[in-house]
């Protein structure tokens, strides 16, 4: 407590330095200085013409850009240097790398928050069009958070559609829904409708690649709401026909995209209309269709016309698989051999395994190890790159939201200072009278929490050894007795009653190791996930499969050691519940982010309970205690026909 009582000079001093750091140059033009901006509008303005050559508009941003170091205002500098930065990566990225962190670094010392957007901004263009994914992806990251300080709301949408296609293209899925669902909070009038439907777009795709249909179909028809032109209604059509067939809803693809087949030309691109033609090729082959290779052979000339690489890759995988189909070996081998080496070329590694599992089932014996051991290592290899780059990209994400509360709390710090020194210059008086205050509340309040956390610990250690006695008195004390009796009053010496007492001496020993488990300490550290993983394994039988999904994002969270352990009963007070008394076969555990909340879903399929019975049941109300100590939801889902769900929601 002794920080507190220098705390106000310390800060007022701090503040004030750095209150004199951000002091931008603000010389009022002179009459010349004006004359002179006015001639670098001009120059800006010619630079944007699209009837001039790229060497006019470089000569011009250039004249701008001297003269602008003349007149030596901050705002007029970095309006030229961001139009320069802009034309270089579109005209000359090869040289473009040392002007753009010039303006990086000027933009920087002058603690300009617009120009320090705009040039990472620049510099998140000129990395992703070099396919430094990482770089750029950072870059955005860092450009989206100042245009928010400025409350530029159409560059920070920009900026995370930015980072949604990196994410897409690294098969991020489920943080490429967490930043498109961030864009939707910022979208204004600027562009609204083509933002809302890239958006849209974008959340439909997440949600097709991690096997949610449903609600990839709700967001592909919010984006066609959205879409302006009839080009880009078909091509959400095209992926809402994609999401059918993947459904196995074969006639409803068919339907649409023999719709979409018929549009005119010059509404759809050739490109587009080769994704229509394969797509209604798959939906006939998927219903063993005879017209499936006709389509598949239309779609593939047209990308051999128009030297589509990236597309010729998939004419041949679904070509490969429709002669695979018919046993004709040799075609298919052909095509999945040239669909490896285009996938090889243009670095698409699922296409890849695609194309060497296809070369695998229509090889010879020899031929098909070999492609086999290159998928295995291929698969290995690409696993625990996706898995750093997932890490990568979420560390970024969170270092900078991090870093942008950081720096909201010195704003909002630096503003209340200012208002202390504007009311009152002598208040240290009345600072000490309230330091002191507080600490007599804060001792009080410490002495109460200590007397209270000695209480809870002795209840909660009472209620662990009553917990763990009417175990061992319900569950072991019959057997013990039963196997004591056994061995006293049988003939021990034939094999049968031998193996009969050791197989129940077994079942004693498993059920007391269950019991020490369930009450043993509980890993908060870095294995704290393994350990809650193993946790759940162990009631995972024969006759009983637990399936999890996204245990991940505990993995990349922070949280606090109370709501670890939390966690760790919760789930297991639900499945000791379940095995005594769902009779389920299947049980679903779900782990989600939503913005600064944990969601957890459990669902089975079991007998289910009563909504008003809950209240009995010993281990459900524990659950329910247990979430209420953490400021955390409980919700029983009792809509459903069979089984028994319940989320529970809590905060970071």
């Amino acid at each position: 407590m002794k920080f507190n009582s220098f705390y106000s000079p310390f800060y007022i001093l701090v503040f004030c330095v750095f209150m004199l750091s951000c002091t931008k140059n603000k010389s009022v033009p002179s009459q010349q200085d004006e004359a002179t901006i006015d001639t670098i509008n001009s120059f800006l303005e010619l630079s944007k013409s699209d009837s001039i050559s790229t060497e006019k508009k470089m000569a011009y941003i250039d004249k701008s850009y001297q003269l602008a170091k003349k007149v030596n205002i901050d705002s007029v500098i970095f309006k030229t240097m961001n139009r320069k930065g802009e034309l270089l990566n579109q005209y000359n990225p090869d040289i473009a790398l040392p002007f753009l962190k010039e303006f990086e670094q000027v933009a920087t010392q002058k603690k300009d928050t617009l120009y320090m957007g705009h040039s990472f901004l620049n510099l998140a263009d000129y990395y992703s069009a070099k396919q430094q994914d990482s770089i750029a992806f950072s870059y955005f990251n860092k450009s989206k958070i100042q245009f928010e300080y400025k409350k530029d709301s159409s560059l920070v949408v920009y900026s995370l559609l930015m980072m949604s296609s990196i994410l897409k293209n690294k098969d991020d899925y489920y943080d490429m829904e967490a930043v498109n669902t961030e864009v939707l909070s910022f979208i204004n009038q600027t562009n609204r409708n083509y933002n809302f439907s890239c958006a849209y777009n974008n959340l439909g795709i997440s949600l097709k690649e991690t096997y949610d249909y449903k609600k990839s179909l709700g967001y592909y028809k919010k984006a066609r709401q959205y879409a302006e032109d009839e080009s880009t209604r078909i091509i959400i059509d095209n992926n809402i026909a994609s999401v059918f067939i993947l459904d196995k809803e074969y006639q409803k693809a068919i339907i649409l995209l023999s719709k979409l087949e018929q549009a005119k030309s010059e509404v759809v691109s050739e490109k587009i209309k080769s994704k229509i033609l394969n797509n209604l090729g798959l939906a006939y082959f998927k219903v063993n269709d005879s017209r499936a290779v006709g389509y598949f052979l239309k779609a593939l000339a047209i990308r051999e016309d128009q030297n589509d690489e990236y597309g010729l890759i998939g004419s041949y995988i679904q070509l490969a698989n429709y002669y695979k189909s018919k046993e004709d070996n040799l075609l298919a081998k052909q095509y999945a051999l040239k669909a490896y080496k285009n996938a090889s070329k243009m670095k698409s590694i699922d296409e890849r395994l695609d194309a060497l599992q296809i070369l695998v089932n229509s090889s010879s014996e020899n031929e098909s190890r070999a492609f086999s051991t290159v998928h295995f290592r291929l698969n290995d290899s690409i696993s625990e790159v996706r898995q750093r780059n997932k890490n990568q990209f979420a560390n970024i994400r969170y270092d900078f939201s991090n870093q942008k509360e950081q720096n909201q709390k010195l704003s909002t710090q630096k503003a209340e200072t200012t208002l202390l020194l504007e009311k009152e210059k002598n208040s240290t008086l009345l600072m000490y009278f309230v330091i002191l205050f507080l600490l007599g509340i804060t001792a009080l309040i410490i002495n109460f929490l200590n007397n209270k956390s000695k209480k809870e610990k002795v209840r909660v250690s009472y209620d662990t050894e009553t917990r763990i006695s009417k175990k061992l008195h319900d569950e072991l004390a019959n057997d013990v007795y039963h196997a004591m009796t056994f061995a006293e009053t049988q003939d021990l010496t034939t094999k049968n009653n031998k193996e009969t007492l050791l197989k129940g001496l077994d079942n004693i020993y498993s059920r007391t190791r269950n019991i020490s488990k369930e009450n043993s300490a509980i890993h908060t550290g870095t294995d704290f996930v393994p350990s809650l993983r193993d946790m759940m394994s162990n009631y995972s039988n024969d006759e009983v499969n637990i399936i999890v999904n996204g245990i991940d994002v505990l993995q990349n969270t922070i949280l606090e050691t109370n709501k670890k352990i939390t966690v760790y009963r919760i789930l297991q007070e639900l499945l000791v519940n379940m095995k005594k008394h769902s009779q389920c076969s299947l049980v679903v555990i779900t782990f989600k982010k939503m913005e600064k909340n944990i969601m957890i879903e459990y669902a089975d399929n079991g007998i289910g309970v009563q909504i008003e019975q809950i209240n009995l049941k010993s281990g459900l109300l524990n659950v329910e205690n247990r979430i209420n100590a953490i400021g955390g939801t409980l919700t029983f889902d009792n809509a459903i026909q069979k089984g028994f769900k319940v989320r529970i929601e809590f905060a970071v």
